[in-house]
């Protein structure tokens, strides 16, 4: 088995992630890559031409999932799946996604060099979107390849600037039949690592976090149609400002959010005023919002209550509201048997560890609701995350790294003694 991991594991780590975070790099020091947008592009293709370095067999799927296989000896119908997303935020940070395909490279990668092939099949995976930065879903890649997404699902929907999810696809060079479709009934199992992007590990002194429900999630687009009108020239009691009704509805949000103490979370994000003229009310106004928890009866309730306080509010300020829900990802419990395995490999290991309830979104989520699912975290410093100032030591990176050999060769390499069997099946 595998009892330490090599220094250049180290090195190797920081320049892949250098390397990656160069393809959408901004001024800020952050990185952007949009679904299909031309970094999007650049560092797929990118990651193929390395993962072939590496010794992968490449390919992509119709909606542009990225692919590294290595082949099991025992050729059986299902492998191993693990890897993360390859979009980010706007000017968000180098690990977030990034780390957890890196680290599956490197991971699979040095198995395979140092052991020959795997019994059972690995393929580490880029999937192609997650974080709903550019268009108004999430996990296009995760829901693709379970079957939560369908090719059609992308004609209606388009960027802000009014690109449709499908032209930007076909100008990638997606969803014309070139590659195979993307849903998948091969998979045995699923396993993202990824930064923690909150302060738990770090407050707590640990330093691996295998995770064992990820919240569910929420999010809408409010928008509200007033009528624009001279600042100066009418009247306070007149005014149908879509700009004031949506601040009320705003303050009440969060003001409620706060007043929970259960762990329930919600967040208005994005905010567009029209025409947003300093001298003219404003006769639109489009807001997000973000609501999270671990219980579907807590995001029932909330939700209900505040989208009619929102109904209501609108009403009575002569405004039209039109509420579109875009995301209704429920609470999901991912897999006891891959949390104990988990757990009995970092007590072994002799490295801090706790459990951990996930407060952020992941495309172990999609997952874990398909096949057997484990999400594992490390440390972000300070617990920044969606910034350019994210950050996890090399060293915890590197320990993530570890962890992550010993779960694929337990998977992957390992027989039952009895009857020759991988313990996970």
């Amino acid at each position: 088995m595998i009892d330490q991991v090599p220094t250049t594991i180290k090195n190797e780590l920081h320049d892949l992630i250098e390397w990656l975070a160069a393809f959408g790099k901004t001024g800020h020091g952050g990185v952007t890559r949009l679904l299909y947008d031309t970094d999007w592009q650049k560092a797929q293709h990118a990651l193929k031409y390395k993962m072939e370095e590496m010794g992968f067999n490449t390919r992509f799927d119709d909606v542009g999932n990225l692919f590294g296989c290595i082949r099991g000896t025992e050729n059986e119908e299902k492998g191993i799946l693990t890897g993360s997303h390859v979009d980010t935020v706007v000017d968000g940070g180098k690990y977030d996604g990034a780390y957890g395909i890196l680290a599956s490279m490197i991971a699979t990668a040095r198995l395979f060099h140092q052991y020959g092939a795997p019994r059972k099949t690995i393929e580490v995976v880029s999937l192609c979107e997650e974080e709903g930065s550019r268009f108004p879903l999430s996990f296009w890649g995760s829901g693709n390849i379970t079957g939560k997404y369908h090719a059609q699902d992308a004609t209606r929907l388009a960027d802000h600037s009014g690109m449709s999810l499908t032209d930007a696809m076909h100008g990638a060079g997606f969803g014309i039949g070139n590659y195979p479709d993307a849903f998948r009934n091969d998979i045995a199992c699923f396993l993202e690592i990824h930064i923690e992007q909150g302060r738990t590990l770090e407050l707590g002194k640990k330093t691996w976090a295998p995770v064992s429900h990820i919240v569910g999630q929420r999010r809408y687009t409010i928008s509200l149609t007033g009528e624009s009108n001279h600042a100066g020239t009418t009247p306070m009691n007149q005014r149908r400002d879509a700009v004031y009704a949506a601040a009320l509805m705003v303050s009440h949000v969060i003001k409620m959010a706060g007043e929970q103490q259960n762990g329930l979370v919600a967040t208005v994000g994005r905010i567009e005023a029209d025409p947003n003229v300093a001298n003219v009310i404003s006769g639109k106004c489009r807001f997000s919002l973000d609501i999270r928890h671990h219980e579907v009866s807590v995001l029932d309730r909330f939700s209900e209550e505040t989208l009619a306080f929102c109904k209501e509010t609108a009403d009575k300020a002569g405004i039209q509201i039109q509420i579109n829900k875009w995301m209704d990802v429920p609470p999901v419990k991912l897999d006891q048997k891959l949390m104990e395995m988990n757990l009995k490999l970092a007590e072994d290991a002799g490295i801090p560890f706790r459990k951990m309830v996930s407060g952020a979104g992941h495309d172990s989520q999609v997952f874990g609701t398909f096949c057997p699912t484990a999400l594992m975290f490390v440390p972000s410093h300070l617990g920044v995350s969606h910034s350019p100032a994210e950050y996890t030591g090399l060293d915890e990176l590197t320990i993530g790294v570890h962890m992550l050999m010993k779960m694929l060769y337990h998977l992957a390499y390992a027989p039952e003694k009895n009857n020759g069997k991988c313990e996970y099946e």
